[in-house]
């Protein structure tokens, strides 16, 4: 059945992280959340900060909620946790769940730093293919920057709207930021 941000109750299972660059390892968040702002579902996991693991990270939280009512996929950024770069289009391809990645300032791109690790291309590759981001006007009058796959530009809209009760971040990221941000602080990430 095709996405519809119309639907009375949709579940977005937002994903958000939190790291320092003194750790190996951050933590990534998943909460599902419904239009009407229940949470009903939480899934944790790390990745390595300075890694490429965040694709995996991701798919790894929707797979460990083993739920087939998510109905969308929120991210909080594609490039977290130190330049880890997560591939949007393998995570659409892989959980055929429609995603709306979120950013919240102008960038003139990362190329020039990401030269400096020593797998430039490939980090240079992912986010090349991840393509340009398209500025939002959301109803609270905030502007955020946009990737989306598997609804339309007028859905995401839509969405974002009916998730973000003030500022610029929706209410599923801004919940599984907070969790993170807590987790990593009670947790030693050193191995």
């Amino acid at each position: 059945m095709p996405f519809s941000p119309y639907k009375k109750a949709i579940r977005c299972l937002g994903i958000a992280e939190s790291f320092k660059r003194t750790k190996k390892k951050s933590v990534l968040a998943g909460v599902v959340m419904r239009t009407d702002l229940v949470i009903d579902g939480v899934s944790l996991t790390h990745i390595t900060v300075g890694g490429m693991d965040a694709t995996e990270g991701v798919i790894k939280i929707y797979k460990q909620l083993r739920r087939s009512d998510i109905n969308l996929l929120m991210l909080n950024g594609c490039i977290i946790s130190w330049y880890n770069i997560i591939d949007l289009s393998r995570v659409y391809d892989e959980l055929r769940v429609p995603l709306i990645c979120v950013t919240y300032r102008e960038s003139e791109g990362i190329e020039e730093i990401l030269k400096k690790f020593d797998d430039a291309d490939r980090r240079i590759e992912v986010y090349r293919k991840n393509g340009k981001r398209i500025p939002m006007k959301l109803k609270t009058g905030h502007k955020v920057y946009i990737r989306y796959y598997g609804l339309k530009e007028r859905d995401v809209r839509v969405v974002l709207n009916r998730f973000t009760l003030s500022g610029s971040i929706p209410e599923p990221l801004r919940v599984a930021k907070l969790i993170a941000r807590s987790v990593l602080s009670f947790t030693s990430l050193e191995h």
